[in-house]
């Protein structure tokens, strides 16, 4: 029989719901019908790594209701400090199976990030594997700073269940942070890339490479020039952390 897993991993400071992806839709559908506002995040390398250098991002992310996992090499590490995350929650996963329960259960989400003709495609894709999904609206993800409360306004007016938005991070959580009381959803949460997924204009990694952990390959290839760079400091700064974090648990 195997021990019972903690219900939260703290890792570089930040308390993990450790939940399958069951679990995670569930818990989502609760804090729907329970009356209250309530964000989720996802945290992998990236998130972790802009965390240590911009304090609105932590504060933001350390105040979110639901905190998952989206990175292999965060599991690895939760491995190695012998306190294991269940499961892998990505955010593309968790963003389709959530838009299956919206449809099962008759909650309305709303779409808002990507190119115009992203997001549209994105809602065409939706309709078509959930017919019974009811939008309470769609908007694409390019604004001027003084629009902003307009959409904000526009989203509250539109009486969501749920707000998913995709514009890369930090920007999509620290929107959500500064603006979900006042669009008055009872759920947000970014989903990064999902809606380019979703569309069909990013490809994902093979299952195989999936189940290894390696998706950031897969990325890597299709954009070398653009990621390696990226990939290459983030991954040195994440290695400091991963031994600073081995430090602080063995003293």
């Amino acid at each position: 029989m195997k021990p019972d897993l903690p219900k939260k991993v703290t890792l570089f400071g930040v308390p993990i719901d450790n939940l399958t992806m069951a679990e995670v839709i569930d818990r989502i559908e609760a804090m729907i019908g329970d009356g209250g506002i309530h964000q989720h995040v996802v945290v992998n390398v990236d998130k972790i790594v802009k965390m240590e250098s911009n304090p609105s991002l932590r504060k933001t992310v350390l105040d979110c209701d639901l905190i998952t996992v989206d990175g292999q090499p965060v599991i690895w590490v939760s491995r190695l400090f012998k306190c294991p995350i269940k499961e892998r929650v990505t955010g593309v996963d968790l963003f389709n199976a959530l838009m299956g329960r919206c449809a099962e259960r008759g909650l309305r989400p709303y779409l808002l990030g990507a190119r115009q003709e992203i997001v549209a495609k994105t809602v065409d894709v939706l309709k078509a594997m959930y017919p019974k999904l009811n939008l309470a609206g769609w908007r694409n993800g390019y604004w001027a700073a003084d629009e902003e409360s307009k959409i904000v306004q526009d989203i509250k007016e539109a009486k969501p269940d749920v707000l998913c938005m995709a514009v890369g991070s930090p920007k999509q959580e620290l929107f959500l942070g500064k603006w979900k009381q006042e669009m008055h959803v009872p759920f947000v949460m970014g989903v990064g890339g999902s809606f380019d997924v979703t569309a069909g204009v990013l490809r994902r990694a093979p299952q195989w490479m999936q189940r290894l952990g390696l998706e950031w390959l897969f990325r890597l290839a299709q954009e070398p020039r653009r990621l390696w760079r990226r990939y290459l400091n983030e991954d040195m700064a994440f290695f400091r952390l991963v031994w600073r974090e081995w430090r602080a648990k063995r003293s």
